[in-house]
């Protein structure tokens, strides 16, 4: 299963990243729309919470977390690749 989240692109596979890039560009216009509009939706609401709950510091904490739990943060990046790619390919089909 690691070889899912390697980062370099091969010939068959490649990243997460770069798959959905492919993906968005190629899919249905309209369900590409919706699934992105709905990832922001739901970014948005967690910038929402994190503000009601750490206030003006969330952007710090944020920063911080980008820094000091930069795998962690690199894996859950191409998991939210993964899931948008999943949403995106299951309703274009």
């Amino acid at each position: 299963m690691y070889g899912m989240f390697e980062d370099e692109d091969d010939v068959f596979m490649g990243s997460p990243k770069s798959k959905l890039m492919d993906i968005i560009f190629n899919a249905n216009n309209d369900v590409v729309r919706y699934d992105l509009e709905k990832f922001i939706q739901r970014r948005a609401a967690m910038e929402l919470l994190l503000e009601k709950e750490l206030g003006a510091e969330y952007d710090r904490v944020i920063e911080n977390m980008l820094v000091s739990e930069m795998d962690a943060v690199e894996n859950k990046s191409k998991s939210l690749c993964i899931e948008l790619m999943g949403d995106i390919v299951s309703k274009s089909e």
